[in-house]
């Protein structure tokens, strides 16, 4: 089974099974990685902003539009950011690094 690793904004790695055909959010829950999913994956916010490690921003697929809208409103923002609703885990990304960033900004509490 493929795995990923989450690093915590305090630097900690914790690597986890990342079942293929799951999204990174859904791996965060599974696993109790804190990381919110407000909106529980439906692309209607930006708190499962994660920052993806750079070696493996380019084997992702790019994100749509709408998910680029959503990232315009995500705390911390970097070049190599996505929603971890819309990323789904393939045989490909085995060994995925994504960041958490240190806030998150929950539009729907707004």
């Amino acid at each position: 089974m493929p795995k990923m690793t989450f690093i915590d904004p305090k630097g900690d790695a914790r690597e986890v099974d990342a079942p293929v055909g799951k999204s990174i959010l859904d791996i965060a829950h599974a696993n109790n990685v804190d990381i919110e999913g407000a909106c529980e994956g439906a692309m209607a916010c930006s708190t499962c902003h994660v920052i993806v490690d750079p070696a493996w921003y380019d084997r992702l697929p790019a994100p749509g539009i709408d998910e680029e809208d959503m990232l315009d409103l995500a705390f911390g923002l970097t070049r190599t950011s996505r929603l971890g609703c819309q990323v789904e885990i393939t045989e490909d990304l085995d060994g995925l690094v994504v960041r958490l960033p240190s806030a998150t900004r929950n539009i729907l509490l707004a």
